[in-house]
């Protein structure tokens, strides 16, 4: 199927896919500020998960709904894009900043589990709601 009739699952399975990538990015980005660096965990999380975002963007707009960004004349504009990066970092960068900075600061913080641990623990939890914002809204 293509166009606008493109399955719901094939979709989450390619949002599934970028995120799963994403999740490499952010973990990479993470060890790299915290263990290596040694930024606090939270300043590390957060700039960790905004380059993310950014990356994740980027692979949705050319990958997960390129049938909504390239098919469509009003939505492949390319002033369009600028008014989509806002939206996903409005709507997914703010669910997984604002996710991940309190999950870890329970689970890191309180709990003391290790960081990276926590981590994925947080994108997990936030990827529900990051598909259903971007499909609903960012990418409609």
């Amino acid at each position: 199927m293509t166009g606008h009739n493109f399955p719901k699952l094939g979709r989450w399975l390619k949002f599934n896919l970028v995120g799963g990538i994403g999740i490499a990015v952010q973990f990479a980005i993470l060890f790299v500020l915290k263990g290596v660096l040694h930024f606090d965990y939270l300043v590390a999380t957060a700039l960790a998960v905004e380059l993310t975002v950014l990356h994740n963007f980027i692979w949705h707009e050319r990958f997960t709904w390129v049938d909504r960004t390239r098919n469509d004349p009003l939505l492949s504009s390319p002033r369009k894009w600028p008014a989509r990066l806002l939206r996903f970092n409005l709507s997914n960068g703010a669910v997984s900043i604002v996710g991940n900075l309190a999950l870890m600061k329970l689970l890191v913080g309180a709990g003391h589990v290790n960081y990276l641990l926590a981590n994925g623990i947080a994108i997990v939890l936030c990827s529900l709601v990051n598909f259903l914002v971007s499909e609903e809204w960012v990418f409609q």
